[in-house]
């Protein structure tokens, strides 16, 4: 029997250690603020004409100028300085500078709105800002996309597509043409933590993978955390995609969205109470069924193939220190033969936030979070009718705070408590149907974190970053769990009632990252950190699908754990123009999940009998060089690495490379700005083909023929290269309204990379065996959409 434990019994021995870390944590950083008297100048940064929150906007005092601090997620800021008179600059990209006179004898609230550039120009990087974040910051492997480029970057059918334009990026790797999948630093592609609004997307793709669930229109910013992973995040150990919604114009009434060749969009956005608060609604659908009524095949006609988002967004600001932030997204696909079968799978996020400013330094935001994903797949044979569903249900809360203790310390500390409820299968027949009903037990748990972190400015060369995460699983009843032997037999089974803890986990994280200038043009940096995992995705196909299925850490099933150490080069040059920079990583994976040869994961009870547990490592060197300003600009990125696993019952317990290893991985991005109306762009992609399993001999049983493998991973897909075309032409400028064309070209020199080699029985030479390679796209593929805003 397996022993029931209870809250006490998990916290209860751990309780000393965690209010000892953070009190020691907090005294630390509290030792500066007896110095002497300080004033607090703190406010928001918005966009002068949407009246948008802008998101790591920064501010300079130009007297100090080791006295300045970006914004956060809400545009908040805190600085503090002595009594005196001094000039503030606010900056922010593709906005003019505004510069403010502050005379500083009591705490003071300054709010600035930013007019954005309205003419096509070179930025000068003025002397008030000596560096950017890619050199002083002591965050590693972090990445903000701009939402201007994302929207340049030519992709498939002109779709904007976020998910692409991240495996653009050194470190990132798509997990293969035709799927939004990617993988960061060696991770599988479910170790990635997704949020839109803090709300969880687990399946981010729409149409199998051939474009992401994230409409760009209703997007304001993305951030990728890939290395030096901050204390607020957790749950997955490979990286961190957070994205933020548009909270809509505050000032005017807006309507803009374009027309293309599958799909149409469009955005609503405006006011509901002039300067305090706005709304945003963005929907976007294709029509590609539409073609298929139309269609002169009877077994085509009346099909579905379709996909639809809306996403959506309120606020109210209540008065200076008070806000609330209502947000939701909802998309599906519905793809199906008529009369033959049918699927369909979509994402519900909800997300309620309220923000309150306590004082000039202390910002709280709280968060009540509810994420859905689904999937339905049904058969409508008569003989053989079926629909099996399943889903992953989250309800989150969280509470973060920020105390900003003078201008050498900022404190980040706060705690959520997410359930999760994961419906594995159910699969309902008819009195007709070959098949059983059949019903997976639904499995229910608690993951529970509290943490805090300190990045402190220890003088005008090092900055540290330095915190801990503790992360926690319960894994409740009703429900019967077993125990197996490495052979996948029963050892143990028990039955426990409602909320009764069936196991329970608990994980210290600690994270580090540190930035010391060796001048204001370069710096080194340095991190560590442990990130733990108890959602786990299972699959035995070669890409993400949307009837993987989702189970949590158990009683079979240990938390995930990685061990990421990191050390780089970075450089400044050209009056900031030019970024570069140099990485090396090495990650240690624990408790890494894979199936056993032969494994049935679909509707089985006893699914966790099927896994083989093991471990695995992955290493590599990323280099980045980066034009941010000017006509032309873009990146070039590469990156050497390997990732290798470690199982027991697989090759012999030795190290072979997992599916998303790949040696070489080049990408060349590129946008130039000829006049106001034209600019261009293009991508370049190349990279080692993906680690496969091929048959290595054959033997026929009862007239088939039957392959026999070998080491699994032994062999690999041809390289993969590609090169993407785009441009758009503004149109003329009208009062009321403007328009732009946006043409694209995928797979210009028409390339076939392979995305499957499948092998058979040869049909003109007996007894010979041939492989047969499949492209999704061997030819070029031309778009062209219409954009319009009033």
């Amino acid at each position: 029997m397996l022993k029931c434990a209870t809250i006490k019994d998990i916290f209860a021995p751990n309780f000393c250690m965690v209010k000892y870390l953070f009190l020691s944590l907090i005294l630390v950083t509290a030792l500066s603020s007896f110095a002497q008297k300080k004033y607090t100048i703190s406010g928001t940064i918005k966009d002068q004409a949407t009246g948008e929150q802008l998101i790591g906007a920064t501010v300079i005092i130009n007297e100090l100028p080791q006295n300045g601090t970006a914004t956060n997620s809400y545009g908040f800021y805190s600085l503090t300085a002595p009594d005196g008179v001094y000039t503030l600059s606010f900056t922010y990209i593709g906005y003019e500078t505004v510069v403010k006179q502050v005379l500083l004898h009591q705490n003071q609230t300054v709010n600035v709105a930013l007019p954005s550039k309205s003419e096509l120009k070179e930025v000068v990087v003025r002397a008030d800002k000596p560096n950017n974040d890619n050199v002083a910051s002591p965050m590693m492997g972090e990445e903000k996309l701009n939402m201007t480029q994302i929207n340049n970057v030519p992709v498939l059918l002109g779709e904007k597509d976020i998910l692409k334009t991240i495996s653009l990026l050194p470190g990132v790797k798509s997990a293969g043409e035709g799927n939004t999948g990617f993988y960061v630093r060696g991770g599988a592609s479910d170790q990635n933590l997704i949020l839109l609004d803090e709300a969880t997307v687990y399946n981010a793709s729409h149409l199998f993978g051939f474009f992401s669930t994230f409409n760009s229109d209703a997007i304001k910013d993305v951030t990728l955390y890939k290395g030096g992973m901050p204390a607020e995040y957790g749950g997955r150990l490979s990286s961190v995609l957070d994205i933020k919604m548009n909270e809509g114009n505050n000032k005017d009434y807006t309507v803009q969205g374009g027309i293309g060749l599958i799909s149409s969009r469009i955005k609503l956005e405006g006011p509901i109470v002039e300067d305090k608060g706005s709304f945003m609604i963005s929907a976007r659908r294709t029509y590609i069924d539409l073609f298929l009524k139309a269609s002169s095949d009877s077994t085509v006609k009346g099909s579905s193939l379709y996909f639809y988002d809306l996403n959506a967004k309120a606020n109210y600001h209540f008065d200076d220190k008070n806000a609330i932030y209502i947000s939701g997204y909802f998309g599906k696909d519905v793809i199906g033969l008529k009369n033959t079968f049918g699927t369909n799978w979509g994402n519900s996020t909800g997300t309620i936030r309220f923000n309150h400013l306590f004082n000039s330094k202390l910002f709280s935001n709280t968060s009540l979070i509810f994420s859905n994903y689904n999937y339905a797949i049904q058969s409508f044979e008569s003989s053989d009718d079926f629909k099996a569903t399943s889903q992953i249900t989250d309800v989150n809360f969280k509470e973060d705070l920020q105390y900003s203790m003078g201008n050498h310390h900022s404190l980040k500390f706060g705690l959520n408590i997410l359930h999760h409820t994961i419906a594995p299968g159910n699969i309902a027949t008819s009195n007709t149907s070959s098949f059983n009903d059949k019903s997976i037990e639904q499995r229910y748990g608690y993951e529970t974190a509290a943490y805090i972190s300190d990045e402190w400015r220890a003088n005008d060369k090092l900055t540290l970053l330095y915190g801990i995460r503790m992360s926690g699983l319960l894994l409740l009843g009703p429900g019967t769990f077993k125990t197996y032997d490495e052979a996948g037999n029963t050892i143990t089974s028990a039955s426990y009632k409602s909320g009764q803890i069936v196991k329970d986990y608990f994980n210290l994280e600690p994270r580090f990252s540190a930035s010391y200038q060796l001048s204001s043009e370069n710096s080194i940096k340095a991190s560590y950190n442990r990130s733990t995992q108890n959602i786990h995705l299972l699959s035995n196909s070669t890409s993400s699908t949307p009837t993987d299925l989702y189970v949590m850490s158990s009683n079979n099933i240990k938390p995930e754990i990685a061990d990421q150490v990191s050390t780089g080069y970075f450089k400044n040059f050209q009056d900031n123009i030019f970024e570069f920079s140099a990485e090396i990583y090495y990650k240690w994976l624990q408790n890494q999940i894979d199936y056993k040869d032969g494994a049935q994961l679909i509707a089985n009870q006893d699914v966790e009998s099927q896994l083989t547990y093991g471990s695995g490592r992955a290493y590599g060197l990323e280099l980045f060089l980066k034009k941010k300003y000017g006509r032309f600009n873009g990146w070039i990125g590469y990156t050497l690495s390997r990732t290798e696993l470690k199982f027991a019952d697989i090759n012999n317990d030795q190290y072979y490379p997992a599916r998303q290893d790949r040696t070489h991985d080049v990408s060349v991005v590129g946008i130039y700005q000829l006049n106001k109306r034209w600019s261009f762009s293009s991508t370049f992609i190349y990279g080692t083909g993906n680690a496969v399993t091929y048959p290595t001999g054959k033997y026929n049983v009862g007239g088939l023929t039957t392959f026999s493998y070998s080491a699994r991973n032994a062999y690999r897909l041809p390289s993969s290269n590609r090169l993407d075309i785009g441009a758009t032409l503004e149109g003329k400028e009208h009062k009321k309204y403007h328009s732009s064309w946006t043409f694209g070209i995928y797979n210009v020199y028409a390339h076939r990379d392979p995305y499957i080699i499948s092998f058979r029985d040869s049909k003109t030479v007996p007894n010979t065996t041939e492989a047969v390679e499949t492209s999704i796209f061997a030819t070029r593929i031309p778009s062209i959409t219409w954009n319009f805003k009033f």
